[in-house]
């Protein structure tokens, strides 16, 4: 038999997880919402990784994240056509089988009455589960404690391949979170069964093998663990050499990339190896991610590339982040539907090597967009992305990040476009450039100067052509952050001896529905933008503003057609660490306003022979040899 999925329990004592591991709960729906009644679930019910009390004459469904089956994931990209579940218990009680369709709706599929030590099997057919669904088991215990001593879903079925995968870690100064993912590993080998190799690549200047604790976790690992210290070539240079290492083990069919700031869940690595060895062609396979801070929240589940803006989202955006207290598996209906994806992100994606070997390595990008860039080529020669379900780590959200009005703009606005350079079907982009454009324009008005210097800089460099990746790849982001010396919003004022005020006060709002905003729409924001335009192109901003900030706002307030109508705004950091200053320029305004119109211009006339170029440039900056003499400053610790 080989193991498809162990039932499995937190390894934190951590109340905040229980959701994602049981559905211990009743529920009602109050107004077409799911509300829970009661709540059975404690954590001293957890006895260990694999074993749970149930208490008399409670149920306890396991229709959770972590430890329902996605069967039709598995039907769609496997040959397998059954499984089974092997369910053990101490007690009396009796075991129940449920099955879902793509539309959340629930069946039972079978029962067992068990008592005393008992082994329990259910053999179940993967055939009806086309458009979506899950299978999973509740206990409902008699008149004693019951103790769930395990549960795994099997198959007789051999895999299709059966290599290990070799972990790669890129990290710039996250030493500790790094300590916790090679800890938690060490002490996992079920995890370590199909691990070959793990690469840790650190290109910061807080090493991780300086760390009081490394010594230990690395004994714990022995020849496991390898440590590479490369200089900083971002995610896409970390990752780039963790494939690169990959190729040159036999042992290993896969490398599974990890991000550095996550805690993981070493099962979802089993998984995910396991998911790689038995789908039907070699498939990219990636992990979900929950929300770090706010641990049963998820905030990624199936992401896509829309053509024609030709930028990336969630798709059924509207229903994430999800959080699994306010409904778990069986009250959310789009949950058990399959969804495809286009690309998953690097926090956590598995990549066969016969992938890399065909598509190469990743783009020279730095950061943001090598991760879907990297995917896109991949579907293209036929190697399809599946986001797991069961399979997901907990990630440092980017909700408290300003990172697309950071130095990180530059790579936003120039990744986005050479991805799109490569791989859009759509006239001249599509509406990317118009998008784009409008992205200046918000910025602009908002008085947000210093991204939109980052934006021409990359368009400009976009206009240059493919050979600009890998001549700058060491040297844009520092030069984009010495930009930021030049534009005093850039400032985060954070001096506890000062607090600042606005002369007008701050500006509050009422919150509005999820995903619903005040935003003009239609002519009203053809309206307003043309106005708010033209009013800071010939405005001079009232003295008493520039000396003052005119207004305050709360950065969930801060939105582009709200702040423009004032001369200077106090808004708070995303983080809430401070509060930056903007303030009308504009001589700044004007300049940056024609360059933005001018670039956008030259880059729709020239992109047909710009996608030319960057296409047939495409296999020379992804080739492990274009990338090799940029490993060449290392230090490897075995």
């Amino acid at each position: 038999m080989h193991v498809l999925q162990n039932v499995v329990f937190p390894l934190d004592r951590d109340p905040d997880l229980l959701p994602l591991y049981l559905d211990a709960d009743t529920w009602s729906v109050i107004d077409e919402k799911p509300v829970r009644v009661s709540n059975q679930a404690h954590l001293s019910d957890v006895l260990d990784r694999r074993r749970l009390r149930i208490r008399p004459g409670r149920r306890m469904s396991f229709a959770s994240y972590f430890n329902a089956f996605p069967a039709s994931y598995w039907q769609h990209w496997t040959s397998i056509r059954s499984v089974r579940l092997t369910v053990r218990t101490s007690g009396v009680c009796t075991v129940l089988v449920y099955r879902s369709n793509g539309g959340g709706a629930t069946q039972r599929v079978d029962f067992a009455e068990v008592t005393g030590d008992a082994e329990t099997h259910f053999d179940l057919a993967l055939t009806q589960f086309s458009d979506g669904g899950w299978l999973w088991f509740d206990i409902a215990s008699d008149a004693d404690d019951v103790v769930l001593q395990g549960a795994e879903w099997t198959t007789e079925q051999e895999p299709a391949r059966t290599g290990k995968a070799s972990l790669g870690i890129t990290t710039f100064n996250k030493a500790e979170y790094c300590i916790q993912t090679l800890r938690a590993l060490g002490q996992s080998p079920d995890a370590l069964e199909v691990i070959d190799r793990i690469f840790l690549v650190d290109q910061g200047t807080d090493r991780v093998d300086a760390q009081p604790d490394y010594p230990d976790v690395a004994a714990a690992l022995g020849e496991t663990l390898q440590t590479i210290i490369q200089p900083n070539l971002g995610g896409s240079g970390g990752f780039a050499r963790s494939m690169h290492e990959t190729l040159a083990r036999d042992e290993s069919d896969f490398v599974q990339l990890l991000d550095d700031d996550v805690l993981i869940e070493p099962e979802s690595i089993r998984r995910s190896v396991t998911f790689g060895r038995y789908t039907t062609t070699p498939t990219l396979v990636g992990g979900h991610m929950f929300d770090l801070l706010d641990r049963p929240k998820l905030h990624a589940w199936a992401e896509v590339v829309d053509e024609h803006p030709f930028m990336w989202r969630n798709l059924f955006q509207e229903e994430f982040p999800h959080d699994f207290r306010e409904a778990n598996l069986r009250q959310s209906p789009t949950l058990h539907m399959r969804m495809d994806a286009d690309y998953n992100g690097w926090w956590m994606c598995l990549i066969p090597k016969e992938v890399i070997r065909r598509v190469g390595l990743s783009l020279p990008a730095f950061i943001k967009w090598d991760d879907a860039e990297f995917c896109l080529r991949a579907r293209e020669a036929g190697f399809p992305t599946v986001s797991l379900p069961g399979v997901a780590l907990w990630h440092v959200s980017w909700m408290g990040k300003d990172d697309s009005i950071d130095w990180q703009a530059y790579f936003h606005a120039r990744n986005r476009i050479v991805a799109g350079l490569l791989h859009s079907n759509a006239p001249h982009g599509g509406t990317l450039l118009r998008h784009s454009r409008r992205v200046d324009l918000k910025h602009l008005m908002m008085m947000q100067y210093y991204p939109v210097e980052l934006r021409l800089r990359a368009l400009r460099d976009v206009l240059s052509g493919p050979e600009h990746m890998f001549r700058n790849l060491a040297t844009a982001m520092p030069g984009a952050r010495a930009v930021a010396k030049d534009f005093p919003e850039t400032v985060v004022h954070k001096d506890p001896e000062v607090v600042l005020h606005s002369r007008k006060g701050r500006q509050v709002f009422k919150r509005l529905r999820k995903g619903v905003f005040d935003s003009p729409t239609g002519v009203r924001l053809r309206a307003f933008t043309a106005r708010t335009l033209v009013s800071h192109w010939l405005h001079k901003p009232d003295p008493r503003n520039l000396e003052a900030p005119e207004v305050e706002f709360g950065k969930h307030d801060a939105h582009w057609w709200r702040v423009p109508l004032y001369d200077s705004a106090l808004v708070s950091a995303a983080d809430g660490s401070g509060k930056n200053i903007y303030t009308r320029d504009r001589a700044r305004f004007r300049r940056q306003l024609r360059e933005s119109v001018r670039l956008h211009a030259q880059l729709k006339r020239e992109w047909p022979q710009l996608a030319a170029r960057y296409r047939a440039a495409l296999p020379d900056l992804v080739t492990a040899a274009a990338w090799a003499p940029l490993f060449t400053t290392r230090e490897d610790k075995a």
